[in-house]
């Protein structure tokens, strides 16, 4: 994991010099014919990923994206209709679990134009997929996907910088693989004696930082054995809140974009409950500020985030006396059916 991590930058490096013109002849597809509607199937660190397409897709593009759950397919074998307007994007490390398999192909059946993100190229996704954009990550031995879930961020970014045409945001992204390895070595240590000991937590974002929360969460229970779970900032007060008692740990993903806003109100909640609140991008009272990248484009912040995390979530599995590289009753590809 520790080793892994640190190739994020190399990752991007590769992404967008090698998917250049695939990149280039989707979108071109998708210019000619706009989806009305972009449908996600994901499982796991890859699910995270499409919760960070619908933030970017919705806001930028204006298309709808929704999240299929491939039990449709496996269990209920339900027959969709009417997808030929849809765009269809598989995320999957692997490519080889028997469930995305079956929704893809119920995909295709009804129409939709089906798309692969996947880290291996030769997998059945990759087969079936009309369009194949790889990861580009190598070979990831550690249970706990890291620099995998990052290029599939990645790849999703030079998807939507291409489709818009956004000069700006292409050459954010052109940075990018220098900032992965600057996030890599930000100290969040200071926090490792508050959770030493967790058993229970929060983790806060919204909008580009949710499904970063939930892959921190999942990377919390995964290395840690942390029962973490991840909430919206705009939902966390909507009942979970009672969980909220005194030393009870939060760690905040703040976005640098209009859903920032809230957060400071949502932080003075949380202290007075005497909480121990962990923020990551910003400088509150009351709270232990984590070290993040400043001045990003606001799309690419939130992965040099996970990125950070990552370092961390390893040295404190380790120190919680774990080891990240081998997490109990867990395997690297889960087929699900």
């Amino acid at each position: 994991m520790y080793q892994e991590l640190r190739e994020c930058g190399d990752v991007c490096t590769r992404i967008l010099a090698q998917n250049q013109a695939v990149i280039r002849e989707l979108v071109a597809r998708l210019k000619k014919r706009p989806p009305s509607i972009i449908v996600t199937c994901a499982r796991g660190s890859s699910d995270h990923a499409a919760s960070f397409a619908k933030t970017i897709f919705e806001t930028k593009l204006g298309i709808m994206v929704v999240s299929y759950a491939p039990s449709m397919s496996t269990i209920f074998e339900t027959k969709f209709r009417n997808m030929e307007n849809a765009l269809f994007i598989v995320i999957s490390q692997s490519g080889k679990s028997p469930d995305l398999l079956a929704s893809l192909r119920a995909a295709k059946a009804s129409g939709a134009l089906c798309v692969g993100i996947v880290n291996d190229t030769t997998s059945p996704v990759a087969a079936l997929a009309d369009f194949v954009l790889p990861m580009q990550a190598g070979t990831e031995k550690s249970v706990a996907a890291t620099k995998s879930y990052i290029a599939s961020l990645l790849v999703l970014c030079d998807l939507l910088a291409h489709w818009q045409s956004d000069d700006e945001f292409l050459a954010a992204l052109q940075s990018a693989p220098q900032a992965l390895d600057l996030a890599a070595n930000l100290d969040w240590g200071q926090a490792i004696a508050s959770l030493s000991h967790a058993t229970n937590m929060f983790v806060i974002g919204r909008g580009l930082t949710f499904g970063i929360a939930g892959e921190a969460a999942l990377k919390l229970k995964e290395t840690s054995s942390i029962h973490a779970e991840a909430f919206s900032a705009a939902e966390v007060r909507h009942g979970p809140m009672a969980l909220v008692k005194a030393k009870f740990p939060v760690l905040m993903f703040v976005p640098m974009d209009a859903t920032k806003t809230g957060f400071d109100d949502l932080i003075h909640d949380f202290a007075r409950r005497n909480a121990h609140i962990f923020v990551a991008s910003g400088d509150y009272q009351g709270t232990m500020n984590l070290p993040t990248l400043q001045r990003l484009h606001p799309i690419i912040s939130p992965i040099t985030q996970i990125q950070s995390f990552y370092s961390f979530a390893e040295e404190l599995s380790r120190a919680r006396g774990f080891d990240p590289d081998a997490p109990p009753y867990l395997q690297k590809v889960t087929e699900t059916k």
